[in-house]
Order: C-alpha cells, then sequence, then structure tokens
C-alpha cells in the first residue's frame, strides 16, 4: 500500500515534469493521423470515433484508438491498444512495447475522451508527442491544447464541436 502511493508520487512528479516542459505550439498544419484516449470504465463507444474519423476523411492506418482499464480480464479486442496499472513502473517508465510506440508516434490530433481525472491517463496525455491534444476535461489545463467542456454521452455535440475548431484552425 506505502508502495503504491510512493508509486503514484513519482509518476505525478514526472507528469509535473513533462508539462513544465510542454510547448504548446498550434500551427496550420493539417490532420492526417489521430488518436484517441479513452477511460473504459467511462466510455466504451469506440466506434463513434472510428465512423468519425471516415466521416472527416481521416482514414490513415495510423489513427489510433486506446483505452485504460482497471480491470485486466476485460475483452480487450474492441480497442487497437490498452493498457492498466500493471504497464507502468516507477517515475513514469513504460512496461509495455505498443504503449512506448503510441507515446513516440508523433500523431497530428490526440482526442483524450475522459472526464475523471486519473494519475496513468494524464501521464499518456502528457507523455504524447501528438502535435495538437483535445480534452473535455478541465481539471488541468495544462493536458491540452483545445478543451471541449461537454458531458460524456454527449459525444454528437463534442464531433460537432470539434470539426467546428478544426476548421476555424485550419487543421481539416
Amino acid at each position: 500500500m506505502i508502495l503504491k502511493a510512493f508509486k503514484e508520487k513519482s509518476i505525478q512528479k514526472y507528469v509535473n515534469n513533462l508539462l513544465a516542459e510542454r510547448k504548446a505550439s498550434v500551427n496550420n498544419d493539417k490532420v492526417n493521423t489521430v488518436a484517441v484516449l479513452l477511460n473504459a470504465s467511462e466510455f466504451h463507444e469506440f466506434e463513434v470515433f472510428r465512423v468519425y474519423f471516415k466521416e472527416l476523411g481521416l482514414n490513415s492506418p495510423k489513427n489510433n484508438i486506446v483505452a485504460f482499464t482497471l480491470d485486466d480480464k476485460l475483452d480487450h479486442n474492441k480497442w487497437n491498444t490498452h493498457y492498466s496499472p500493471k504497464d507502468f513502473g516507477w517515475k513514469g517508465k513504460v512496461n509495455n512495447q505498443d504503449l512506448e510506440d503510441f507515446l513516440n508516434e508523433p500523431y497530428d490530433l490526440l482526442i483524450c475522451y475522459f472526464k475523471n481525472e486519473t494519475l496513468l491517463l494524464d501521464y499518456m496525455t502528457a507523455a504524447s508527442k501528438a502535435k495538437f491534444k483535445v480534452g473535455i476535461s478541465n481539471y488541468d489545463e495544462r493536458l491540452y491544447d483545445l478543451i471541449i467542456d461537454v458531458v460524456l454521452k454527449d459525444i454528437n455535440i463534442f464531433k460537432q464541436e470539434l470539426k467546428k475548431y478544426l476548421n476555424i484552425l485550419k487543421k481539416l
């Protein structure tokens, strides 16, 4: 129990360091590759995003949906990649090659579709090399370049707003 608290503290310190070094740079580069980060306990309708990518004409084979779950025994065939707390070590060390690849892939857009503050989801958001990060939660504004504050069940409103802002920013 005490070790778990120390581990979480070391990961939180790593996240804070990543966010302190982060420089938000918004440019006019078009979006070609998209990744979605979900919390499986909050939202599990992953197929909505695949359909949405097709509607926007974002058909890159590099598009990715990643899910976080507290239960390793869940069926993970739905997501391209999934992870759980066991995939993380001390001081921000990732123990899963798929996650390491996800973090190092320079996606044009990262959509973080979760509301609850979760240290490991924050870690993935902060550590991602994505060029433009969009979230729906505003508990830590340092994580995102754009925040669209909607309720999780209002996915259609989120999709409309995201498309509107991506057009305004000349990313589509």
